[in-house]
């Protein structure tokens, strides 16, 4: 990636909080005590750099419970294997960093999404993006569209309205995993796919599957998703992938 690039995501990523209820702090928002959720700051690293954060990422109210996760304490951009990585907590980042490695040219928007994940995260979005692909790309208007429009379940509808990846795969049952790719793509995961009580699959399988992926992808991103799967769990499982 270059490097300048990565110098514009972090001075949008420099952590912040977001206080209306808009994007992922719109849930249960009249029913919370805890009324913001911090997006940490984006900073150069590996694996090693990927630690637990402290403050509340995602807040949801179930059956009158006031639920607050906590997410990571930064988001990881991993130049792996001369490949992109970016390790983020919420899903929806994930529209970001795959419009920034487009306008770096990390790939072309002929390549296919796989998408592994224990949800489709296809619910349509409240409005479309204000820009198309066939622009420049303005880095401030995708990010605000990441953080204050979507959600963890509306980030990829946009996507592919925008026509930013020629298909879409999701891998989400025993069936999927047994998936072979001919082409190269982008992989995108979310590590709810480790959740105990959800599971389609041992994890040691899911595992190995998804090294196999990591071969052929030439973009990744990956979502800790505080709100689905505890995150010393999450963080856990995703060092293991990638020790090799």
């Amino acid at each position: 990636m270059n490097q300048m690039l990565i110098q514009q995501a972090q001075n949008l990523y420099c952590g912040f909080w977001i206080e209306q209820p808009v994007g992922n702090n719109a849930f249960s928002f009249d029913q919370r005590s805890v009324k913001k959720i911090f997006v940490p700051p984006l900073i150069s690293g590996t694996i090693n750099n990927v630690q637990l954060g402290q403050e509340p990422a995602f807040v949801e109210v179930e059956d009158g419970h006031e639920h607050v996760r906590t997410g990571l304490k930064n988001f990881i951009y991993w130049n792996f294997n001369n490949k992109p990585i970016f390790i983020f907590d919420n899903h929806n980042h994930a529209f970001f960093f795959w419009l920034l490695a487009f306008k770096g040219g990390v790939f072309k928007n002929n390549l296919f999404l796989v998408h592994v994940d224990q949800h489709t995260d296809v619910w349509e979005p409240p409005n479309n993006p204000g820009f198309s692909l066939d622009e420049e790309i303005d880095l401030k208007k995708v990010f605000e569209y990441t953080n204050f429009t979507l959600n963890v379940g509306t980030f990829i509808k946009p996507a592919m309205y925008l026509g930013l990846f020629s298909d879409l795969f999701i891998i989400n049952n025993y069936a999927d995993y047994n998936t072979i790719f001919e082409e190269p793509f982008v992989l995108d995961i979310d590590l709810d796919i480790f959740e105990p009580n959800s599971s389609v699959l041992d994890d040691s399988t899911k595992i190995i599957k998804i090294r196999n992926w990591l071969k052929q992808a030439v973009l990744i991103t990956i979502a800790s998703s505080p709100f689905f799967i505890d995150q010393s769990l999450a963080l856990k499982r995703l060092k293991e992938i990638f020790t090799m």
